[in-house]
């Protein structure tokens, strides 16, 4: 018996030792639990925030959401502030000390160059060849220095001329094709007791592109590209463009806009012609969407006709102007870990379904090579689609193409104009003045 209990206790305790074997070598076996990536956030500023950019907003924010739920270690926080605050006094302050966000929405053109320069946007030449991305976007101009691209568009824009159809067929007047013509309906509209043109001035942009329409018509692309160049020689001091000016005066004086236009909203200007007060309208197609809206008369939308901004004789250049100056830049300050989460959320964002939503949703122009129906984006949409498709020519809006010095005395000068503080002259003689000085110090800076 005690033979008997003591191999007996041998044999159990062999059998729990073999057991605890096979449970090691098992547990050595299976392939071990990863570690769980770190936690990445990216701060993410945008200035969607007015009404017309809601819809753009939603699929900006569904898109966030996706990618968070299949990358659930990278946290987008995401903030949105007014447009003006963050271009021109958020954006330049962080750029100054290098500490803007993660990922940011910007204009490109003048605005960014000093960015490139100083090294603070990240390049994405290498991530759109590694994408194949590299043919995939209609222009990248505005993007593009130097052979590199520090941004991508989201949206292509254009500036039409848009009219109250009904309003003009009762007055008898004919869709203006020249200038002489657009003089004519403003009298008239004038003297039926409507407001030619909507302006809603508040933010001061708005008439620079009355401005640059009439530039471009008296004067064509070419005074513009030199004096955006810094060639010598180029100058906002030619008689083509005091001609220009003086047109704008013109209309100024004889009560063609809004009253009070630059204590105006845009929004209260959309009202104005939405309501059948004003009768005309010229702003981007992003204000598509507002047509619709509150106080809008019945059916508003099928009452709008597009049309490119007049010539300055009969049969002349009818260019429009647009461009692809809306996108995204990221901070040269990223690098590792976030850098991959911030590109992979690029390669999230710029696909055909996006974009398809981009067009459909947010009667926007897609900044990619993809087909669309305009006749599936609504009456106004649809008119400024085949407007573009029917148009020789575009060119860049002034503001994107000067620098923001040079920008700002340009609205400034306008915004001065329309309120009687100043005449064309003098708001010419301004914008140059602005210009001389940004070329003298890019000059004595050394830079290229």
């Amino acid at each position: 018996m005690k033979w008997l209990s003591k191999w007996g206790w041998l044999a159990a305790y062999a059998v729990l030792m073999t057991g605890a074997v096979l449970v090691i070598v098992r547990g050595e076996s299976a392939p071990a639990e990863p570690n769980p990536p770190d936690k990445i956030t990216l701060s993410f500023r945008h200035f969607w925030v007015k009404e017309h950019d809601r819809s753009l907003l939603e699929i900006f924010e569904q898109t966030v959401e996706s990618f968070q739920m299949s990358h659930p270690n990278i946290k987008i926080s995401v903030e949105g502030i007014d447009q003006t605050t963050h271009r021109e006094q958020r954006l330049k302050g962080e750029m100054v000390t290098g500490t803007p966000p993660d990922m940011f929405v910007l204009f490109g053109g003048a605005e960014i160059e000093p960015y490139v320069r100083s090294n603070r946007l990240a390049d994405l030449t290498g991530f759109l060849r590694e994408n194949g991305l590299e043919h995939q976007f209609k222009d990248l101009q505005l993007w593009t220095f130097g052979g590199h691209v520090y941004g991508l568009p989201i949206e292509g824009n254009a500036e039409p001329l848009y009219y109250n159809q009904a309003l003009f067929k009762l007055l008898g007047i004919a869709p203006p094709q020249t200038l002489a013509q657009l003089d004519e309906a403003i009298v008239r509209l004038k003297a039926a007791g409507y407001i030619p043109f909507a302006l809603g001035n508040e933010d001061r942009w708005p008439a620079g592109i009355f401005a640059h329409y009439l530039l471009d018509r008296y004067a064509g692309p070419e005074p513009i590209r030199g004096i955006a160049a810094g060639v010598q020689g180029a100058s906002f001091r030619n008689d083509a463009y005091q001609s220009a000016y003086a047109h704008l005066e013109r209309w100024i004086r004889e009560g063609a806009f809004s009253p009070d236009a630059n204590a105006l909203s845009t929004e209260g200007a959309v009202r104005q012609f939405t309501s059948g007060q004003a009768a005309m309208y010229l702003n981007g197609n992003w204000d598509i969407n507002l047509f619709g809206g509150t106080g809008a008369a019945e059916n508003f939308g099928e009452q709008v006709g597009v049309l490119p901004f007049p010539a300055l004789h009969e049969g002349g250049e009818r260019s429009v102007a647009g461009g692809y100056t809306i996108g995204i830049g990221l901070s040269s300050n990223l690098s590792g870990a976030k850098l991959e989460a911030a590109l992979d959320f690029m390669k999230a964002f710029y696909t055909e379904e996006v974009q398809n939503r981009i067009v459909y949703e947010g009667r926007r122009i897609p900044s990619m090579e993809v087909a669309f129906d305009p006749d599936q984006t609504g009456p106004v949409f649809a008119q400024v689609a085949r407007m573009l498709a029917d148009s020789p020519d575009s060119f860049v809006p002034y503001d994107n193409m000067l620098s923001p010095e040079v920008k700002k005395a340009f609205l400034n000068g306008l915004g001065g104009m329309l309120d009687g503080t100043e005449n064309a002259r003098q708001a010419l003689e301004e914008t140059e003045q602005a210009s001389v000085r940004y070329w003298q110090l890019i000059r004595s800076s050394g830079m290229p």
